[in-house]
């Protein structure tokens, strides 16, 4: 009978699979026949008018609409494991917050040395910094009893505060031309769905109607839509001495619409790239500067970064994983796709041509990562083969961390 352990490997690895099958798909249809009606459709404009905006196209409804579900999910687990799960202490924190730190800093200084700060290419620097968690889970599900239990915790604390990292990007360096008046009445909001937890609201339709109601103000904002995403969850009780999580309760609902339909949907709509016209762009300073922030500066700074925390006595060694495994996870989170590709859109708007270059990129940077990091784990083999599972590491985990 299969366990839950077994039950969720098998959907990571399918959520991954799907991932990687609807990129592979765009960029097909875009160097195919059909590949007029692709990009058609994708600019096919319907629904109400947003302000600031008017009708947007079905490229947008996913970038700007359900790429916000996707943040709020993300939001949701980064809440949860801050206060009860594997960042709940401060000691936990310390390693995969400075590897994570340490894994956006370095490929951005990688990217801006690549590219010679040059000014028109500057709004990139953030595009490699970005790790794909879906991709990076989908990836370790499918390599099995090569990527222990321990290494897949350690990635995807890294890849939470890689996320929370990534926010706070997009909030700050891709933002322009703020309307105040809405960013008010957006706060008002927030601060009514905060009242609303703090008072003790459990049910989830009032923060749903909050949710929607602040993603149309941070839209009208100038502040990317997505951002609502994160704000909200913070705001959704997740009431851990209570029977009944509203917080774990949306994530739950949330996770495999999102990891099955979101995030696939998103894949297709942003990896087709026509590469008969735009294969110049192998030569094109942003391409190559991204693939070297994703495959040399991913692993340099988060590797460094925990070989660094051990060797100073900063952090231990995490359990039951080698320096060669930790390596091979290093390289792994250079896999950026999804956080890369939407990064990318933001930093050359109205700029085509340099839009295609960073998806060529992202796209070859990702795929050189994931293929060495898999190479990497499949020759190396554990240093600790007692701690066997996840909830077993947990344990061991929590008390070696324990302050």
């Amino acid at each position: 009978m299969e366990t839950d352990a077994q039950k969720q490997r098998r959907l990571e690895a399918g959520a991954g699979l799907l991932l990687i099958g609807a990129a592979m798909l765009a960029l097909g249809i875009a160097n195919s026949p059909l590949a007029e009606e692709y990009f058609h459709l994708l600019h096919w404009e319907f629904g109400p008018a947003m302000p600031r905006y008017g009708l947007l196209s079905l490229h947008e409804w996913v970038a700007d609409g359900l790429m916000a579900i996707f943040f709020l999910l993300v939001g949701l687990e980064v809440k949860r494991e801050w206060y009860e799960g594997r960042l709940a202490t401060p000691a936990a924190r310390r390693l995969p917050v400075v590897a994570a730190v340490a894994g956006m800093a370095i490929p951005a200084a990688v990217y801006l040395t690549a590219i010679g700060f040059d000014g028109s290419a500057l709004r990139g620097w953030a595009i490699p910094a970005a790790t794909d968690i879906a991709f990076v889970i989908g990836l370790l599900a499918l390599l099995g009893r090569h990527a222990p239990p321990a290494l897949r915790l350690l990635l995807v604390t890294i890849a939470i505060v890689d996320d929370i990292g990534a926010v706070v990007i997009i909030a700050l360096a891709y933002t322009e031309d703020l309307n105040g008046t809405a960013l008010g009445i957006a706060a008002a909001v927030t601060a009514v769905m905060a009242c609303m937890s703090v008072l003790g609201v459990r049910r989830l339709w009032p923060f749903i109607i909050g949710f929607v109601a602040l993603w149309i103000l941070t839209l009208a904002s100038g502040v990317h839509a997505t951002v609502a995403g994160v704000i909200a969850a913070l705001t959704i009780p997740l009431a851990s001495n209570e029977v009944h999580s509203p917080l774990k309760h949306l994530e739950h609902t949330l996770h495999p619409w999102v990891v099955f339909g979101i995030v696939p949907l998103f894949g297709f709509a942003s990896a087709g790239v026509q590469l008969t016209g735009g294969i110049g762009a192998f030569g094109n300073p942003v391409t190559l500067a991204i693939v070297l922030g994703l495959v040399i500066g991913k692993q340099l700074g988060i590797f460094g970064a925990v070989y660094a925390c051990v060797k100073l006595g900063t952090c231990p060694q995490p359990m039951g994983l080698s320096w060669p495994q930790l390596y091979g996870g290093s390289m792994l989170c250079g896999v950026g796709f999804t956080m890369s590709l939407f990064i990318g859109a933001l930093a050359f708007p109205g700029q085509p041509d340099l839009i295609d270059a960073a998806k060529i990129g992202t796209l070859a940077g990702s795929l050189v990562a994931a293929v060495v990091g898999c190479l990497l784990l499949r020759m190396s083999s554990p240093r600790d083969p007692v701690v066997r599972d996840t909830k077993e590491y947990g344990k061991v985990f929590a008390r070696e961390h324990r302050d």
